[in-house]
């Protein structure tokens, strides 16, 4: 009975290792791919479902409104739906610095600079397409690295926009929720530098299973894997189940 199990623990192995993004360590790259190979027939924003061009020029929705970042606003920025900062913080390079890690005044920095300067398994992370998505820039810097949650009923942050962020916590809207838990669940799934807590799997889970695939969340996945060389296993299941691919 070991060799059997010795060559599925290899094979396990052997899947894990394949199945994240191991082909663009480029932040930068990545964001143009899916400017220009993957958005470019669906050019809409996760959270608020506003329209952008290829000058990232954004036009938000009627009665979309913001105190903060007004000028952001203007613009489409990629986001880490699962922030950057909760899987980059546990690189000893993000926490700690690196002896590389020398600015040119000589002063020794940290944070996502150094981890991105030093470590190619943090750029890798950083680039995977399957987490970024399109967002109004003022949405992005509002949402910061706070975690998703559900939050009393109240007005909105952004108007008409149902995208609501309260007490460093966050609460998409239901048109981006299937997606944004599938992303958690693949980043979790892949990658040994991020784990969700709890009550965030829990959440992630449940939203999993209420919000369904869509045809371009299927059609999404199918071109980023294609550019990546790795499959979101977990759109591609459920997009095999419900018969959109």
């Amino acid at each position: 009975m070991k060799q059997p199990l010795l060559l599925l623990a290899s094979l396990s192995f052997a899947f894990s290792v394949y199945a994240d993004n191991h082909n663009i360590d480029s932040f930068s790259k990545a964001k143009r791919l899916l400017e220009k190979q993957v958005y470019y027939d669906n050019k809409i924003t996760l959270y608020c479902n506003a329209q952008f061009d290829y000058q990232k020029h954004v036009m938000p929705p009627a009665g979309f409104n913001t105190t903060k970042y007004v000028k952001r606003s203007k613009k489409v920025e990629w986001e880490h739906v699962v922030p950057a900062e909760n899987f980059g913080r546990t690189f000893v390079e993000w926490r700690e610095g690196d002896s590389a890690c020398i600015s040119s005044k000589g002063k020794a920095f940290k944070g996502r600079r150094c981890a991105e300067k030093t470590n190619k398994e943090y750029r890798y992370m950083q680039a995977d397409m399957f987490n970024l998505y399109p967002a109004i820039g003022s949405v992005n810097a509002l949402r910061k690295n706070y975690n998703f949650t559900m939050l009393p009923a109240e007005q909105n942050s952004f108007g008409s926009c149902a995208m609501k962020i309260n007490n460093r916590k966050a609460e998409p809207p239901v048109t981006s929720r299937g997606r944004i838990a599938r992303t958690y669940l693949y980043m979790e799934q892949n990658y040994q530098h991020y784990h969700m807590s709890q009550s965030q799997q829990k959440l992630m889970n449940a939203w999993d299973k209420m919000y369904p695939v869509d045809d371009w969340e299927c059609q999404r996945a199918e071109r980023i894997a294609k550019l990546q060389g790795n499959k979101n296993e977990i759109v591609e299941s459920r997009c095999l189940i419900s018969g959109k691919i």
